[in-house]
């Protein structure tokens, strides 16, 4: 399979755009894995981190499920990969972790995802609150916030892909 990127278009509305650029950075992650086994997938940058390209793409289900289930419908769906006793466990993988699991998990938070935000304005405010601060957020700030959480760790993914087989470039 090969993941097809989209820009949005350079004249967009501001949600299309948005939605745009987070459908963007989230087809840069699919590629940037595209074409390794579970091995290469889970193959961690340079110790003591364990950050992987497997790792990513099941910590991004969790910030998926997190701000688009969580935070913008109050749904009480609890972590996929981590729990209180093991806060990054999304990056601790071991054999039994593999990609055919991690991107149908990732790939139905988005669906999920998609189907939640469009039930919002972009300055519709969410229906629950972050942990961190308990206020909420509008849907344009969720979406700001998404799009530079992906933008970030595709940064990570492209050094994790260039350190698996040498691979660069978008």
């Amino acid at each position: 399979m090969t993941i097809k990127r989209r820009e949005p278009a350079t004249d967009a509305g501001e949600r299309a755009m948005l939605e745009g650029w987070l459908d963007y950075h989230r087809e840069t992650l699919a590629r940037k894995c595209e074409g390794l086994d579970d091995a290469q997938l889970r193959t961690a940058s340079v110790p003591p981190s364990e950050l992987s390209l497997l790792g990513l793409v099941r910590h991004m289900a969790d910030v998926e499920r997190s701000w688009f289930r969580r935070v913008l419908m109050n749904d009480d769906a609890g972590p996929i990969h981590y729990s209180d006793e093991d806060q990054d466990g999304e990056f601790h993988l071991t054999e039994a972790d593999t990609w055919e699991v991690a991107y149908p998990t990732w790939q139905d938070e988005i669906a999920i995802a998609r189907r939640n935000a469009a039930r919002f304005g972009l300055d519709d405010l969410s229906k629950g609150r972050s942990r961190f601060t308990d206020k909420p957020f509008n849907l344009r700030w969720i979406y700001t916030h998404m799009i530079e959480e992906y933008a970030r760790h595709n940064g990570h993914a492209d050094l994790l892909r260039e350190r698996v087989d040498g691979a660069t470039g978008d």
